[in-house]
């Protein structure tokens, strides 16, 4: 594969990519062969939301600013794309988009992760067997996060079911767009087929009961590629450069924060939360409430895999509290808020917008605030929503150990909220583990662009990239065993109240 430098002073200096396309904005970063950030550029996109549980993203927005944010980090860093030895995508996972062969126009906006419309499907697809009827196969339970029904809903209600039993529409989650766009091949990753309840997770491929029991024609399906490797060559904003990498954003975080060996884990902190542990070559269907995932996949070489527990509201609960209560005016301002108290005065939010993902899988569960009396203000509300993201956590740790057997000897962790000092104490004080933050903390593009120097050449080894992982800050439990299970008992009841409320 071509390698591509420039040469600085006397130093040859080689350039990574990565797309980084997120649930609320899109990014593209350029790295050094050292791990570095050279430049950034970042737009958010709109957030559709057309009646209660729905939210929708204009595929063809998505396209637009990516190509812009390429164009303006590339600027920026004085760089050109013949500059790129690779690049990589990342990208929001289980977000469907269903467009025409042929014109290669969305029928419709995308179905974002987060949207629960599919309930119905999902309700009847289980029947008397229950939410865990593929799981042996998909390591996944039914549920509206999962690509297939959002598929389903989108031949049935608009009616496609000739059009796509033609071949004349084709699926794909946000990588499979944007690669489409960027290559015209229709394409996804290991990792993102194994989001969709699409793919058999031992065989990592597409299931052909699975998608005639759930309704999605084959023909409609992206080839499964690698993780790494030589997956195509780009045009438009990034004419000739290799696309070497394309791995789910919390894959992508995983394989950023060096967790290559079984039992290593991190949280990333974003709209939701998403613990990802490596399992090691083997996937393990979970008992306790979590998903089996493929972490990654080599060109050459067998999947890896990992447990997850996804949170879905975690940081959309402090913009919650920004935009449509008004509480802050800025997400920076909350922890300065939750320092004037001195606990969280008993008060609890459990942010179940759209019902509560893991370890619990209950579309029925609604957002509540509990424990309110007259001595409640501002700072407790503020301090229980920062609160909500670390007993979320843990309520997925503790479905791991159960289903691995592992205890964790410290957690990595990454995404914006992890700048908030009073969560990440709490975190530590809560998991009764050490809480470490790297110095890196774009740890999903970073992801990315690891897999796609790793596939240039630019690095040599997993070694070399897991020594280029700085440790930035280090937060150690404080909480004595008796306050940390009172706490989480009362967290345990404030959950037990936003149940059945559908």
């Amino acid at each position: 594969m071509l390698r591509r430098w420039r040469r600085t002073g006397d130093v040859v200096t080689e350039y990574v990519g990565a797309i980084d396309q997120g649930t609320s904005s899109t990014r593209f970063i350029v790295f050094s062969d050292e791990g570095r950030v050279v430049s950034v550029a970042q737009e958010e996109h709109s957030q559709i939301l057309p009646q209660p549980g729905w939210v929708e993203h204009d595929p063809a927005e998505i396209w637009a600013k990516t190509v812009r944010v390429i164009e303006r980090c590339l600027a920026s860093a004085g760089l050109g794309a013949r500059d790129l030895a690779a690049v990589g995508i990342t990208n929001q996972r289980e977000t469907t988009v269903v467009w025409d062969r042929e014109s290669g126009e969305p029928v419709a906006n995308a179905i974002v992760w987060q949207d629960t419309r599919t309930a119905g499907i999902c309700d009847r697809l289980a029947g008397d067997e229950g939410i865990r009827r593929f799981a042996s196969r998909t390591g996944l339970p039914l549920s509206t996060y999962f690509s297939g029904p959002k598929v389903r809903w989108l031949i049935d209600e608009l009616g496609l079911s000739e059009r796509a039993r033609r071949g004349d529409l084709v699926f794909g989650t946000i990588d499979s767009w944007l690669a489409w766009n960027l290559t015209g091949l229709h394409v996804t990753d290991v990792t993102n087929a194994s989001r969709t309840l699409l793919m058999d997770l031992a065989a990592t491929t597409w299931d052909s009961d699975l998608a005639i029991e759930i309704g999605v024609p084959t023909h409609m399906l992206p080839d499964i590629v690698p993780s790494v490797g030589e997956i195509a060559t780009c045009r438009g904003p990034l004419p000739g450069v290799p696309l070497t990498a394309i791995l789910g954003d919390q894959q992508a975080a995983l394989f950023g924060q060096a967790c290559f060996s079984p039992g290593e884990a991190k949280n990333t902190y974003g709209t939701g939360s998403f613990l990802l542990m490596n399992t090691g070559a083997e996937p393990v269907v979970s008992e306790a409430g979590l998903l089996g995932t493929v972490a990654y996949r080599i060109d050459g070489e067998a999947p890896v895999y990992a447990l997850e527990g996804s949170i879905a509201v975690t940081g959309a609960l402090i913009q919650w509290l920004r935009d449509k209560i008004g509480l802050v005016s800025g997400a920076d301002e909350v922890e300065e808020l939750a320092g004037t108290v001195a606990d969280n005065g008993d008060v609890y939010i459990v942010p179940a917008f759209s019902g509560l993902l893991a370890p619990h899988w209950r579309p029925d569960a609604r957002g509540v605030i509990t424990g309110l009396t007259g001595f409640a203000n501002k700072g407790h509300l503020a301090r229980a929503a920062l609160e909500a993201a670390a007993y979320q956590t843990k309520d997925v740790l503790d479905a791991m150990t159960a289903d691995s057997g592992v205890t964790l000897a410290e957690l990595r962790v990454d995404g914006g909220m992890t700048a908030n000092d009073t969560l990440m104490q709490f975190q530590a004080d809560l998991l009764a583990v050490d809480v470490v933050r790297p110095a890196i903390t774009e740890t999903t593009a970073l992801g990315a662009a690891y897999g796609a120097g790793l596939a240039a050449g630019i690095w040599s080894s997993f070694e070399q990239v897991a020594g280029m992982w700085v440790e930035d800050a280090r937060w150690t439990p404080a909480m004595d065993e008796p306050e940390r299970a009172r706490l989480h008992g009362r967290w345990l009841q404030a959950v037990d109240r936003s149940l059945g409320w559908v």
